[in-house]
């Protein structure tokens, strides 16, 4: 009981025909499916952003997305609109299995992206995910999901920094390597203690 696999952000703006998709996202499904029964707990992060989310290119005049900005809290990516409350682009994909412990919802706060799993971008808003953990006794992580660079890193460095045992199965993530995001990513997690299995990241 003490091993989790937490499922990153498989939802339809990320896979293809998505607003935000990540190349061959849809391939990570079913080996995510197949490892499910692996694990005794299983959760779920869902991108849930309000319409007009500040991360939102179209919510800046004159950004296009993919373009920087300065952000309170740090320096912020500019994303298309995606995982909208309530709209098909938020939704799980069809084929991912849902019947998990639990489903955790980020991002929806307006003036704060979220890619971790544990924090907002802020690094100092958690999501509750820490406590949940504790709670149940868990204190090994298996990380799989959308998209390897962003919310997948995110959410492993951070497990990292918080003293769990964690790894990235890069077998069942993809990533959108926006200008070398991915290297960057991958070395990033190496230095903070993530395991990570080879495999298409």
């Amino acid at each position: 009981m003490s091993q989790a696999l937490i499922v990153i952000d498989v939802q339809n703006d990320f896979c293809p025909g998505g607003a935000l998709a990540v190349p061959d996202g849809d391939a990570v499904v079913a080996p995510i499916n197949a490892m499910m029964a692996d694990f005794e707990t299983v959760i779920l992060t869902q991108d849930w952003h309000p319409a007009g989310h500040s991360s939102f290119a179209s919510s800046h005049a004159g950004k296009a997305p993919f373009d920087l900005v300065e952000m309170a809290y740090g320096t912020q990516v500019l994303w298309p609109d995606h995982c909208v409350q309530g709209r098909k682009g938020a939704s799980f994909h069809a084929d991912l299995d849902t019947s998990g412990d639990l489903i955790l919802r980020k991002g929806f706060r307006r003036h704060i992206d979220s890619y971790s799993g544990f924090f907002e971008n802020d690094q100092q808003t958690p999501t509750g995910l820490e406590g949940y953990l504790r709670t149940r006794g868990i204190t090994e992580l298996t990380l799989v999901g959308l998209a390897t660079d962003f919310c997948v890193a995110y959410t492993a460095m951070d497990a990292a920094k918080l003293g769990f045992d964690v790894s990235v199965e890069l077998s069942a993530c993809r990533a959108i390597d926006l200008d070398g995001s991915l290297k960057r990513a991958l070395a990033d997690m190496h230095a903070a203690g993530v395991q990570l299995p080879t495999g298409p990241a």
